[in-house]
């Protein structure tokens, strides 16, 4: 049974409940490959101490490593925030299918917002976006978890 966009963000958003736990901006993503969930994440970038362990990244880099490729050609990644440049950029190096992601971001988002890197001409590779999947949900968690760092 194939997963819905609003089922698989529901995973996603699952993710981004535990990054706040460890004082991450609360943003999740998993990778759908043949209708099954290979890679889930959430941002460990206070975690790890690294700039690039976002979300998008994390689950991206896990699904290569169990396909042994960088290629992930025919994949979805679900994302609770549209992807900032960074990760755009690694799902289009990556050649996923679609992103399907819950909120816009007007200050980082690359898939409609600032840039739109899945549509692109000049980039060797299109993918679709989805956008706007549980929204209310993904930006209810994001201004909780500013409005608590701002009162702290």
């Amino acid at each position: 049974m194939q997963l819905s966009n609003d089922e698989l963000m529901g995973l996603a958003l699952d993710q981004a409940r535990l990054a706040p736990d460890h004082d991450d901006v609360p943003v999740g993503a998993v990778l759908v490959m043949d209708g099954k969930v290979i890679a889930a994440a959430h941002n460990e970038r206070e975690l790890r101490g690294d700039p690039t362990a976002h979300a998008e990244v994390l689950a991206l880099r896990a699904a290569a490593d169990q396909r042994g490729t960088s290629r992930l050609d025919g994949a979805t990644l679900v994302s609770t925030l549209e992807p900032c440049p960074m990760c755009a950029g690694a799902a289009l190096l990556a050649r996923v299918e679609r992103v399907v992601f819950a909120t816009d971001d007007p200050k980082a988002g690359s898939l409609g917002s600032l840039y739109n890197f899945g549509a692109d001409p000049r980039l060797n590779h299109e993918f679709e976006v989805v956008s706007r999947v549980r929204g209310a949900e993904s930006a209810a968690l994001l201004q909780a978890f500013f409005a608590k760092r701002r009162s702290s």
